[in-house]
């Protein structure tokens, strides 16, 4: 493995700062504070090359690894963590479906007007009743005629309103048998197809978070992804490649709560010299710098084992669990670190700390990482 970054990341990184910085950080607190889903940044990104990282370019794709896709993911969660996790999603869920289980058909059909953000792309696995338990679910589709007719709702869904076109996995045959679901994509204005509720949450509210719900709505037999049955296999293998995406969220977060903090320590004077000359404060800092490390290799390894077509299920899941969990921890020091200054919404600081805590909750949670994990190594 080479730890150094290639040419097309540093390239990336640069670019994403400087659109950041007079795109992005000068609205973030406005849209933070509305909850809006500033989807015209999407619409910019698409045209940039970031919302189909992993596309060839035959599809409308930057055709780039899971190096350069994780300087995406974290540089942009560096400016607003929110705005990355849809990225992520984006990227990694409802395209990354598509990508790795549509026929060419459906390649052709789809891909090109996500790669480009014409269509903000959905993934539909979790319900109400069913968040880690996904065996369960109650949405189903019934086969008629040479259509599928769809009933029930998901929740917790990125771009859930907004997104054009989502991949669903629904229940085709029994309860907990994990042949039992199988991939659907249904595009926005199918009759049938609404939003329902946005979730008014504590972070990364500029990521739009909604119910999607089918009231008897049908669509084609080609909208199915691979055979009736692949849909939770075909989920879990995605899911192998998210985990990275929220490792690579995460990194984000954590180097930007670093950043910010090890900033402050050297401008913040108390008893006449920088705070970061008291012990207290330079081990903190000394602590996050050695595990930021630690978090970036578990997660470039798992990269590294994903761009070779290599099983990824245990690493990514490291990566996702001990990253997520530094993020969480990182901005939490930060805060601590900026003390009064960092409760309040003149810092970065307060959002990094509201938005880091769904990195150990979304696409499994740091308990169901650890459960697949120690299968793993059983194995």
């Amino acid at each position: 493995m080479d730890f150094e970054l290639n040419e097309n990341q540093r390239l990336i990184a640069d670019m994403i700062k400087d659109f950041g910085e007079r795109e992005i950080a000068p609205f973030r607190n406005e849209w933070d504070d509305k909850q809006e889903f500033p989807v015209h940044i999407f619409k910019k990104f698409g045209e940039l090359g970031l919302m189909g990282v992993l596309v060839p370019q035959a599809y409308g794709g930057s055709g780039f690894t899971y190096d350069e896709y994780i300087t995406v993911v974290s540089e942009v969660a560096k400016l607003d963590p929110g705005i990355g996790l849809s990225v992520a999603a984006h990227n990694s869920l409802c395209t990354g479906h598509i990508l790795q289980f549509g026929n060419e058909e459906q390649k052709q059909r789809w891909l090109p007007k996500l790669a480009t953000a014409e269509w903000i792309g959905a993934w539909g696995l979790t319900e109400p009743n069913t968040g880690s338990d996904a065996g369960n679910m109650k949405t189903t589709a019934r086969k008629d005629g040479n259509e599928w007719v769809i009933n029930g709702t998901k929740n917790w869904i990125t771009h859930g309103k907004s997104g054009d076109v989502a991949v669903v996995i629904v229940r085709t045959g029994e309860v907990g048998d994990s042949h039992g679901m199988t991939a659907f994509v249904v595009e926005r204005g199918t009759p049938g197809f609404k939003a329902g509720k946005k979730e008014d949450k504590l972070g990364m509210r500029t990521s739009e978070t909604a119910e999607m719900i089918f009231e008897d709505c049908r669509i084609p037999e080609t909208s199915m992804l691979g055979k009736e049955g692949e849909g939770f296999v075909q989920a879990m293998k995605v899911l192998d490649g998210g985990r990275i995406s929220i490792a690579a969220l995460s990194l984000g977060i954590a180097e930007g709560a670093f950043e910010a903090a090890l900033a402050y320590s050297q401008e913040r004077h108390q008893f006449n010299q920088p705070i970061f000359n008291f012990q207290g404060i330079s081990f903190k800092l000394a602590d996050m710098a050695t595990k930021l490390e630690c978090a970036k290799l578990l997660t470039y390894q798992a990269a590294h084992l994903k761009n070779n077509g290599k099983p990824v299920t245990k690493e990514s899941a490291m990566a996702k669990y001990y990253a997520s969990e530094c993020a969480v921890s990182f901005a939490n020091e930060a805060v601590q670190i900026f003390g009064g200054y960092g409760y309040t919404k003149d810092y970065p600081v307060e959002k990094y700390y509201r938005d880091s805590k769904l990195c150990t909750i979304g696409e499994g949670t740091s308990e169901i990482q650890k459960l697949v994990i120690s299968r793993q190594i059983l194995r």
